[in-house]
């Protein structure tokens, strides 16, 4: 905190965020054992994650690198340059589902500005944080400038925040913990970025190919067991093509829960949900659903005995399968708590739409507005839709895309600005503007004197 990092050359700080991508390609092994303990996620889904975070070192070291600053245009002899300052003290909350991916994210940018972060992962599964700050450390990251504080949301995360010294608070969680952090924020005057709940629509059109289509939406339903902010979850597809759609997809998600075992098996497609907290709140929602006369289409209880795939023993963890809700009725589904409260797992339900303004309104019929996807093979209809559809991002024919130079965040309720890209850094940095005047001295002499006696005309501004 003695302000070593925050005056450091930029370079210097690029050399670091390097290195530390170098040091976690070096550990990526380990890393990916962890976070597959940790979280309960298969390897297979770690083993393609993990690797790809060195990205957000390397962006943000080329970013500060070739930063270009503003010399504004002005009246008269003056110069007004910008320069980028760090903020300070930030605190990062992080959550459990993507417990390495998250803290990079936010870290890279962050470090990347000069600013010194206080990071705070979720109480299940910190260890990948800790270890993460060791290599930071390890690349020459001074001391004191990220600090790992595991614990509570209630009470560390409630300290941290509350700090009249705290600048900036980066948290990505649900929506009602992010209102209160947020206030809590707002009253310190710290600034405030916050990537909350999602309820993902996924418009299916009958220019879609039907094969890719149920392909993109199995994996943007039950990546991770569904435990994604920008999960698939309510899928709206065309009524001309909803009987094809819907024997494929249940044919996906039937061939994936046979292949469900230990998560340490590289042939395993799925792994448990976090805790028995989430299970339950996933098994709640399900039961409201089928006591709402929606049809469970396949899935819908939770796994347990013996795998048919490794014999592990599926009792042992909080294993839901992949889980297909609706018989295509719009009106049977809006309304009730599966189409509008955010399950955090491998549940998704399917209605069809016949018009293009249907399949709009059904997607923005939610509180939250944070990923989308469309799939169409129409460019037209791809530019209409997604021009229409509320949420700050919109994949056409893929999703769950994410790289650092494109901004992730959402609207509605949420969250509250952007990650990645130069909008992220420049959320972790404060203006600074200076103003020089070049004119000679007697220039100065002549036009400067506000109060002279004798002065005709006086400048202002």
């Amino acid at each position: 905190m003695s302000g070593v990092w925050s005056r450091a050359d930029r370079h210097y700080r690029a050399d670091v965020l390097e290195r530390a991508a170098i040091f976690l390609t070096g550990r990526i092994d380990q890393l990916i054992a962890v976070e597959v303990q940790q979280t309960g996620r298969t390897i297979r889904e770690m083993k393609a994650q993990v690797p790809s975070l060195t990205k957000w070192f390397k962006y943000y070291a080329a970013l500060i690198r070739t930063e270009e600053r503003a010399v504004l245009p002005t009246s008269g002899q003056l110069h007004n340059w910008i320069d980028r300052k760090p903020l300070g003290v930030v605190v990062q909350i992080t959550p459990f589902n993507h417990p390495l991916l998250i803290a990079v994210k936010k870290l890279a940018p962050a470090l990347a500005a000069g600013n010194s972060v206080l990071l705070k992962p979720s109480e299940l599964t910190p260890l990948t944080s800790i270890t993460l700050s060791e290599i930071l450390q390890e690349a020459g990251l001074p001391h004191g400038v990220l600090t790992v504080l595991t614990g509570y949301g209630s009470t560390t995360g409630k300290f941290l925040v509350s700090h009249p010294l705290v600048k900036k608070v980066d948290v990505t969680g649900g929506t009602p913990a992010g209102r209160a952090i947020g206030a809590i924020a707002g009253h310190n005057l710290a600034s405030f970025t916050a990537e909350l709940g999602g309820k993902a629509p996924v418009i299916v059109t009958e220019h879609a190919n039907i094969e890719a289509a149920v392909n993109g939406v199995a994996f943007g339903s039950f990546i991770a067991s569904g435990q994604t902010c920008i999960a698939a979850t309510r899928i709206l597809v065309k009524r001309a093509i909803l009987p094809l759609f819907l024997e494929n997809l249940v044919g996906k998600a039937k061939s994936i829960e046979k292949r469900i075992g230990s998560p340490t098996n590289m042939k395993s497609m799925m792994g448990p949900l976090v805790s028995a907290a989430q299970l339950a709140k996933v098994e709640s929602l399900v039961d409201s659903a089928e006591s709402g006369s929606l049809s469970i289409l396949t899935g819908g209880s939770r796994m347990t005995g013996i795998s048919i795939l490794d014999s592990h023993d599926l009792s042992r963890g909080y294993f839901y399968p992949p889980t297909i809700i609706g018989d295509g009725s719009a009106s049977k589904v809006v309304g009730s708590r599966i189409w509008r409260e955010e399950a955090f797992g491998p549940v998704i339900v399917v209605v069809g739409f016949e018009t293009e303004k249907e399949a709009i309104d059904l997607a923005n019929d939610s509180e939250f507005g944070l990923g989308a996807a469309i799939w169409t093979q129409d460019i037209s209809q791809a530019h209409r839709l997604s021009a229409a559809v509320d949420a700050g991002i919109v994949w056409i024919n893929t999703h769950h895309r994410n790289d650092p130079s494109s901004p992730w965040g959402g609207v509605k309720s949420s969250g509250v600005g952007s990650e990645n890209g130069i909008e992220a850094y420049h959320a972790y940095t404060t203006v600074k503007s200076t103003i020089l005047n070049y004119a000679s001295t007697n220039q100065a002499l002549n036009s400067e004197d506000w109060f002279g006696e004798e002065v005709e005309s006086v400048r202002y501004g």
